[in-house]
């Protein structure tokens, strides 16, 4: 069961400097994803499966840049999974659709990196349905598959609470402010990598 961070709904329309939908690219998307859709429940799926396939995890491609705004994400075409979910937040947002940050913490690699780091993804109202559901824009491969699912969740990890792994289900209107500072003070993948967020601002 999800929880909101804050009860004010404007706090998940904003716009700002990471959220930047009033990006010329970020709006054209947007608009482009929306003229295409039924209605606001197809859009948004449109907007996610866009982002989930569109747009490459970097550590997918091996890029090696960090992009961190939804605007960067979009020119790169590439993100990890916190710059994934700046750039659909920003989509929706564009079209006055609520969306959030949640993290899950969980190993970065079992057999390689066995250390709990923090993953990114999304929570998305659904005005016609009356729900805020979460939205994984990792991008699938071999082993995930996460979708566009309004009545059970289908995300890109299954939570395993015995290797210390934790579900956040708190949807944050802003990205977390260490997930920023991190991708910000990084200036490439591979540096990244090495000091992926093992702690979050919300929690400190």
């Amino acid at each position: 069961m999800v929880s909101l961070f804050s009860e004010d709904i404007n706090e998940y329309l904003k716009c700002d400097e990471i959220i930047d939908f009033d990006n010329t690219d970020v709006r054209y998307l947007a608009d482009r994803l929306y003229g295409a859709s039924e209605n606001e429940t197809d859009f948004i799926r449109r907007a996610y499966e866009y982002v989930r396939d569109m747009i490459a995890h970097s550590a997918d491609i091996s890029a090696d840049s960090v992009t961190c705004s939804a605007s960067e994400v979009l020119k790169a075409g590439h993100g990890i999974c916190f710059a994934k979910s700046h750039l659909l937040s920003a989509i929706l947002r564009s079209k006055s659709v609520p969306a959030g940050f949640c993290y899950q913490k969980l190993i970065l690699d079992d057999e390689t990196a066995p250390v709990l780091i923090y993953h990114g993804l999304n929570g998305v109202y659904l005005k016609e349905h009356g729900k805020w559901i979460r939205l994984d824009p990792r991008g699938n491969k071999p082993g995930v598959n996460a979708q566009f699912s309004i009545d059970s969740e289908k995300l890109a990890f299954t939570i395993r609470p015995e290797k210390g792994e934790v579900d956040g289900s708190v949807i944050y209107a802003d990205p977390d402010n260490e997930v920023v500072k991190t991708l910000q003070s990084n200036n490439s993948r591979s540096e990244l990598w090495d000091n992926l967020p093992m702690k979050l601002g919300y929690e400190m």
